[in-house]
């Protein structure tokens, strides 16, 4: 009885980590082969807006192709297109790839295999969308001198029509934000109401690398104060059955994919409204459009907004509201936060992610000391009673009814509960899942090394030795635990930490190492409980 309990515990907490995930996974379409596409991504044909439908529409000819910028920061490399003054490269120079390290990893990229680009624009009388061709006096390659703190790029559109429009880049030194920023200037004699646009576009492949046993999201993400964190699956999209936020003077529309996001964070509490769509070919767009102030003649304004593309961390929330949700712990942040701040205080002593783990996991441990002794103390119990029950059942047979009776005069003439088991290992299971989603999700952890062979805490373990000890380590824990008096479980028992060796060859080394010290401590925990309870009863029988 306590067996299956344990059974149905272990399967439980593993079918609902890895299933969660597979399940959030589902629902995304297949991708089709992704064309090179020469021209860019369109804007929504309408919005709620308080302007004239017509502004809203985005010229729906392919851009000509324009030349491209490069910018170098000590974070970045960034190509920027003179059509539209879009980014269509950038690379993070301060991480790596995940198969190979020795190259810095690509996030936004238009190669024919992989599209991700941030555009931006404006719509009204005169002035450039994303589509519109930019001129600049920048060549060849910007750098950031080591004596600067910031560098500008600056994009001036060619089509004036007596509207003068500039775009600036601005980058800073040690910093994952960039500054985008339009300034308008009406040499007409007639007012013009601007409409400020910005938007991610990506195809819906996920990241190179990633485990296909244990998936995490991949695409759209938005956030407002009055509805907050929002991630919207591309398979919504493409059916168009996407539930975003309503209108609202705050928020920001991102991307998301494991361990990175890009974010436009627009400034000002001007009115803003988000939208997502499918642009076909596997693309989809999510962005956010402002409606500016009116411009009269004469006059210039400024429309500004932020652009994060960098790491998924919590400590993003100084950046944004909300944008620290990009670390996607799901339902289980409550837990997943505070466990990984932890871990990340324990690192910044130490100053290695896997020693940092062991001692979280011991204590975790502690801190459930109580439950896990309350639990062993049933399961000793059990494995005392256990030739009782084997006579009872041979005893009663096939009499279900008199069985079940005669079990239960046991366990309370033997004062067990019968859940007394199961109860503390279940409210332990928020807080290890937590655990679990706080180092898979922690960029922090991505290519942290702990000792030896691994080089790697957020890769598997090349040469599988942390599963085999992992398998070990459950193959002893079932020793101690009471023997199944039904063949089949007895079986199942014998077969399950060879299962979970072979599942645990595919999770990532970190996840292992918490999995395999979580075992040994319970393991000394139920042996030494065990151990007095038959040592308790040998001394009674004596007596």
């Amino acid at each position: 009885m306590e067996t299956r309990r344990l059974l149905l515990f272990i399967v439980f907490s593993f079918s609902l980590i890895v299933l969660w995930g597979e399940w959030n996974r589902q629902g995304q379409p297949a991708s089709p082969q992704i064309q090179e596409t020469k021209g860019v991504a369109q804007t929504p044909e309408a919005t709620s807006l308080k302007a004239d439908s017509s502004q809203l529409k985005v010229n729906q000819a392919p851009a000509p192709s324009g030349r491209n910028l490069l910018v170098e920061t000590d974070n970045y490399s960034v190509n920027i297109n003179t059509v539209g003054g879009n980014i269509n490269g950038l690379t993070l120079l301060k991480h790596r790839e995940t198969e190979d390290q020795t190259k810095p990893i690509t996030l936004f990229q238009q190669d024919g295999k992989h599209t991700y680009l941030a555009q931006s624009g404006l719509l009204g009388r005169g002035l450039p969308s994303h589509n519109a061709v930019f001129d600049s006096s920048s060549s060849g390659t910007v750098s950031l001198e080591s004596a600067q703190n910031d560098i500008s790029v600056v994009l001036t559109a060619v089509d004036k029509s007596q509207i003068e429009v500039s775009k600036t880049y601005i980058f800073h030194r040690d910093s994952y934000l960039i500054d985008v920023v339009y300034q308008i200037e009406n040499k007409s004699k007639e007012s013009i109401l601007p409409t400020a646009y910005f938007q991610l576009v990506r195809d819906d492949v996920p990241p190179e690398g990633g485990s296909k046993f244990i998936p995490t999201y991949t695409g759209p993400a938005v956030y407002t104060e009055e509805e907050k964190f929002k991630k919207i699956e591309f398979s919504e999209i493409a059916k168009n059955k996407q539930k975003l936020p309503a209108p609202a003077n705050n928020g920001w529309v991102g991307m998301l994919q494991h361990y990175f996001v890009s974010a436009w964070l627009p400034e000002g509490s001007g009115q803003r409204e988000f939208y997502t769509k499918s642009l076909g070919d596997g693309l989809f767009s999510a962005g956010v459009v402002m409606q500016e102030a009116e411009v009269a003649p004469g006059q210039k304004i400024e429309i500004k907004s932020r652009l994060y593309v960098g790491p998924a961390q919590t400590k993003l929330n100084d950046v944004a509201p909300g944008l620290g949700l990009s670390v996607d712990y799901g339902i289980f942040t409550i837990f997943a936060s505070p466990l990984f701040w932890l871990m990340a205080f324990l690192n910044s002593w130490i100053g290695n992610w896997g020693i940092s783990i062991i001692l979280l996991t011991v204590l975790i441990k502690l801190a459930f000391f109580p439950l896990s002794a309350a639990s062993y103390r049933s399961m000793a119990k059990m494995r005392l009673v256990a030739p009782k029950l084997e006579k009872i059942k041979q005893q009663y047979g096939d009499d279900r009814e008199r069985l079940n009776r005669a079990m239960m005069d046991l366990y309370k003439t033997e004062k067990i509960n019968p859940l007394g088991g199961c109860l503390p290992v279940l409210i332990q299971i928020p807080v290890f899942i937590g655990l679990y989603w706080s180092i898979l999700e922690s960029v922090e952890l991505r290519h942290a090394p702990f000792v030896g062979w691994i080089v790697d805490l957020s890769a598997t373990d090349p040469y599988f030795v942390l599963p085999i000890i992992m398998g070990i380590s459950m193959l002893i824990q079932s020793k101690l635990n009471p023997t199944p008096t039904d063949p089949l479980q007895a079986k199942i028992m014998q077969i399950m930490p060879i299962a979970f060796s072979v599942i645990f060859f595919f999770f990532p080394a970190g996840l292992v190492l918490y999995s395999i010290v979580n075992n040994i401590l319970s393991i000394s925990q139920q042996w030494y409980i065990t151990h007095g309870a038959e040592a308790a009863q040998k001394g009674a029988s004596k007596a």
